[in-house]
């Protein structure tokens, strides 16, 4: 007799797995439809690692395209659904099927180049409270450092709501520094829909802040542990109301979460090497304002030569 092939039978965890699994797999995949040029002189290449990182927003973008394309052609989730990128929205990515309820990811990219890991997470806790999002971050580099076309140098995969928790317990101390949910804009159309947390840092006088402080200690001994629910938001908006505070433009870098799996991600890449040294060593060349040091290391590792004016007008 012929068998029948049984299909797994997805659920929300188990369509993240698979994903994870495939997205971890994009290392070393490169972007084809953008080629940043070679530098005609190591003084063009120094100034083209002063604005390259710019372009992180356009890779952002291309790199949810291609993750949802890529992610959708599985035979895993074939019949099931598929990929779907959500702009504007939350997630950035989510699987659109008969799996309930909606896997998704939040999609991060990082230029390690840059001083720091500068995207955001601002998500509210309540978002995750069914874990069925998790955070992508993806690590991005040109093939030679500062020209050619650009690939995923790595990737790594963690719950959202672990990243969620581990901001909200970084940053919040009441009555110093509050975190702040947002309103209930359910019922708004889903471009105006808040879902973003945000950080307040008191800015009143020392007598103030002793005032503030018997407030808190009132609230009891959980009084300064964190919580998303509205009863505890509420004794938040009370420290608002009564003393000065101001909103902190910082708040919430994933560089600055605390958070184990991304501090580990963030020590893999710096420590990764490319062009002949690692991430890190090349930051502190770029970072240098040594133009003569910084030049010498683009020449000895990327083979940019001067190129006589003449030749680039034929």
């Amino acid at each position: 007799m012929e068998q029948l092939e049984v299909t797994e039978k997805l659920t929300t965890m188990r369509v993240i797995e698979i994903a994870t699994g495939h997205m971890k797999g994009l290392t070393g995949h490169e972007f084809d439809l953008l080629t940043i040029s070679k530098p005609v002189s190591a003084e063009a290449a120094v100034n083209l690692t002063k604005v390259i990182s710019k372009l992180s927003p356009l890779l952002g973008n291309l790199i949810e395209f291609n993750t949802c394309e890529y992610l959708s052609d599985k035979p895993e989730f074939a019949g099931a659904g598929r990929w779907q990128r959500q702009d504007p929205g939350f997630p950035d990515a989510i699987f659109v099927g008969d799996v309930e309820p909606t896997p998704g990811f939040e999609i991060k990219t990082w230029f390690p180049l840059a001083t720091e890991l500068t995207a955001r997470f601002k998500d509210s806790q309540n978002h995750f409270l069914d874990d069925r999002t998790y955070v992508a971050l993806i690590a991005w580099l040109p093939e030679f450092l500062i020209y050619g076309k650009p690939y995923i140098l790595d990737v790594s995969v963690f719950s959202g709501a672990s990243v969620a928790k581990s901001r909200d317990d970084h940053y919040h101390n009441p009555p110093d520094y509050l975190v702040i949910e947002p309103r209930d804009t359910a019922q708004r159309t889903k471009n105006l829909q808040q879902t973003n947390t945000n950080g307040y840092k008191f800015q009143g006088t020392k007598e103030q802040f002793r005032e503030a402080e018997e407030l808190v200690n009132a609230w009891g001994a959980g009084g300064r542990l964190y919580s998303p629910q509205s009863n505890y938001q509420q004794m938040l908006e009370q420290l608002i109301a009564r003393f000065p505070y101001r909103l902190d433009t910082n708040y919430a870098k994933i560089d600055r979460i605390v958070h184990p799996e991304i501090e580990a991600f963030k020590s893999r890449v710096l420590n990764t090497k490319v062009n002949g040294m690692t991430v890190r060593q090349w930051m502190r060349i770029i970072a240098s304002e040594d133009d003569r040091y910084m030049k010498k290391a683009l020449r000895d590792h990327l083979g940019i030569t001067e190129v006589d004016a003449g030749q680039l007008l034929k």
